[in-house]
């Protein structure tokens, strides 16, 4: 039971030395993430309709 708490002791005091984001900064990531997941959604999406377009042309 003590190297469990030992452990979570040991957590607690590293996450105190953790430099977390401010609040502008965490908005700016999130919106850059979002952003390039719905870009690339779309990329390949829009690749994906080329491709099964082409070889709807080949098979035909």
């Amino acid at each position: 039971m003590k190297r469990l708490t030992d452990f979570f002791r040991n957590v607690s005091r590293e996450m105190k030395k953790v430099s977390w984001p401010k609040r502008k900064e965490l908005t700016k990531y999130t919106v850059i993430v979002i952003t390039t997941v719905v870009f690339m959604a779309l990329f390949f999406t829009v690749v994906d309709l080329g491709i099964s377009e082409l070889i709807r042309l080949v098979v035909e």
